[in-house]
């Protein structure tokens, strides 16, 4: 290779040209492109102010009155538009001179045909109107009357109303019982699909309800005792819904799966030792437990015996850990409820005292908040529930109040509610799904009122909404956000479905319209058809067609039918006896049978000879005359009757 040559390639390497010289070929490709973008920003906020002003002018015209002005300033505005896409056609051919033809035609030029000129007078404002032109007589949306926009005000305001009231959304036109049994309905739970219902009483049954596969007989599809004789406190499904939790009376939660079969047992702690926190479980009685609201493995317990405990589905052997609510004094204090926030990093319990304390999920010595006197103490708080922005606490305690509590300020309630009787450690409070209402229930003694599931405000707490449940206290409430239903349960044994047809989704609504299934008595007449196709032909049976006619010729087989053998004629044979009269049995039973002597009376049947018996007195006393010995009784001497004086201390032992 030459050397003047290599030198020439390494003095001009920076040059393209040089560079395609020296390889063989012209050169790399078409340049890339440039924009300039200070300019089009330019371009585009001039044009954005000279928009705004012909949109100014033209409304400033047409309030004016003057409609010719206006179509000439429309007129105007579409030349406008188009000298100024001509000119921002040339401002960007000038900026990519390198470019090609074909790529600055594509970015400059308008798509589509213009805007034909009877619609100018149409447009509203500054928007263009896209498509063909309308026909002459449509009077849609670009040509309105007065009359058809205060009817759509009017309507707006309507709407408007409806959204804003939130008793309107409360689902009670129509309802359905399920009888649970004829004791209190404890517990309450559905599956975050909303297409299983499982309820919990008194009774310690657990019945499960599906709502797709029940009928308008409204029966449960399977019912136990999972505890055995303890009282169901809670249900809750998981919030994949495939497991249940069952919280009852004794020490040991149970996880069941979604057809009642064990899953897990949790463990039951050593009552001998004093720090609860060093025993794997609980020691006393269950108060209450809700499931993780973010994690599926974990759910929470709490119990008699002061502690509120976590698990671990998967860990049945201990706990996972463990707090302990306590007094001002520092001492032990029962916990009767508890919860979880809706984003899982709080926990809060209701205690005995009256006091509710919150502590962070992973610090479990301290608690965040506290509040001392937020119901009267010796009252068992009942239920705890967090709204569903997470800001809100509302609290149903045992002094017959409802309060709700801002934990950002945890001091004071918000709203508090007083006036509602709850009899049960399990009455319970919720919000609605559009978190503008709270629901409770109200407890009554037997045959003294109704049970009343009550509605509040939340923002106003006052009372906008009652139902009239039943005769019987309303102990538990759930409103399903998903299904727009509430279940209610009540302290006679039933468990209610509120719904309404239009509002609601599926649940009650999918049982209601299925008919009862109707049992067929000609069933119990068929057999299976036993196939065997190498039997004799004698022993062959005939293939069948249809079961109607299989059920007919069953009818007239008095086997299969098990008909009954008419009365034997004539001596009688097989050892079955003929018509009676046949055998000197039969003959008697006959002739005793038509007696016509009445023995309805029978102490006229025996008088009826007294008269004989004294007039001829043979049967009784006479028979024995001729036998029966004289009897021969003994006298009666003074020295016995002295003895009979005696006290009877005082006689001898014979």
């Amino acid at each position: 290779m030459d050397p003047n040559k290599v030198d020439k390639v390494s003095d001009g390497m920076s040059g393209d040209g040089d560079m395609a010289s020296v390889m063989g070929f012209s050169g790399f490709g078409k340049k890339a492109r440039t924009f300039d973008l200070d300019a089009i920003f330019e371009q585009t906020r001039r044009t954005a102010i000279e928009r705004s002003q012909r949109v100014f002018d033209e409304r400033q015209k047409e309030d004016e009155g003057e409609s010719s002005h206006s179509v000439k300033s429309s007129g105007s505005s579409q030349r406008d538009k188009a000298v100024t896409a001509t000119s921002r056609k040339q401002e960007s051919e000038s900026s990519d001179d390198s470019s090609s033809d074909s790529d600055s035609d594509s970015d400059s030029e308008l798509i589509g045909p213009p805007v034909p000129p009877q619609l100018t007078a149409q447009e509203d404002d500054d928007d263009e109107l896209v498509g063909p032109p309308l026909p002459p007589g449509y009077t849609g949306s670009t040509a309105h009357n007065e009359d058809d926009d205060d009817e759509e005000d009017d309507e707006g305001e309507v709407l408007d109303e409806d959204d804003d009231n939130p008793v309107k959304k409360i689902p009670d036109t129509h309802e359905i019982t399920l009888q649970h049994g004829t004791k209190t309905v404890s517990a309450l739970g559905l599956d975050p699909s909303g297409a299983r219902l499982v309820t919990g009483g008194y009774d310690y049954d657990v019945r499960f309800w599906d709502f797709a596969g029940m009928d308008q007989a409204l029966q449960a599809f399977r019912s136990l005792q999972p505890c055995e004789c303890h009282q169901i406190k809670s249900l809750q499904y998981s919030i994949t819904g495939d497991v249940i939790l069952v919280v009852s009376g004794n020490a040991q939660a149970k996880v069941l799966d979604r057809d009642g079969f064990n899953v897990m047992e949790c463990v039951k702690g050593d009552q001998y030792i004093v720090d609860m926190a060093n025993t794997k479980g609980h020691t006393a009685m269950l108060n209450g437990g809700c499931w993780h609201p973010k994690i599926k493995e974990e759910f929470m317990t709490c119990s008699n015996d002061g502690t509120v405990r976590t698990w671990d589905l998967n860990s049945d052997k201990k706990h996972k850990s463990v707090f302990k609510p306590r007094s001002l004094q520092g001492k032990r204090v029962t916990p009767t409820c508890c919860t979880y926030s809706r984003d899982g990093k709080l926990i809060a319990a209701g205690c005995q005292d009256g006091t509710i304390q919150i502590w962070d999920r992973n610090l479990s010595v301290h608690t965040k908040f506290h509040c001392r006197q937020a119901h009267t103490p010796g009252s068992d708080t009942s239920c705890l529930t967090f709204s569903y922005d997470g800001m809100t606490l509302a609290s149903r305690g045992g002094d017959d109040t409802l309060k709700t509590w801002d934990i950002r300020s945890f001091k004071k309630p918000l709203n508090v509610a007083t006036g509602l009787t709850s009899y049960f450690p399990m009455t319970d409070c919720c919000f609605s799904p559009d978190d503008k209402l709270l629901v409770t229930g109200t407890s009554v003694k037997k045959d003294q009122g109704n049970g009343k599931l009550v509605f509040f405000d939340r923002t106003s707490f006052q009372r906008v909404y009652e139902i009239e449940v039943t005769n019987a206290s309303v102990v538990r409430c759930l409103w399903h956000p998903k299904l727009n239903q509430i279940m209610v349960g009540t302290g006679n044994g039933l468990a209610k479905v509120y719904y309404d047809p239009v509002k609601s989704h599926r649940g009650a609504k999918l049982c209601v319209v299925k008919s009862k299934r109707k049992e067929k008595q000609a069933e119990t007449l068929t057999q299976d058809y036993i196939i065997t196709p190498h039997a004799l032909p004698m022993f062959r049976e005939a293939r069948q067609r249809s079961t109607r006619k299989q059920l007919e010729k069953d009818r007239l087989d008095p086997k299969k039918s098990h008909k009954p053998e008419p009365p034997v004629s004539g001596p009688g044979r097989g050892g079955r006896v003929a018509a009676h009269g046949g055998t000197l049995s039969s003959f008697i039973v006959k002739n005793i049978a038509l007696d016509k002597t009445d023995d309805s009376n029978p102490r006229e049947a025996i008088l009826r000879h007294a008269k004989d018996a004294s007039e001829n007195p043979y049967w009784v006393a006479p028979a024995y005359t001729t036998t029966q010995p004289e009897p021969v009784f003994a006298e009666d001497s003074e020295e016995d009757e002295e003895a009979d004086k005696e006290p009877q201390w005082k006689k001898r032992k014979i």
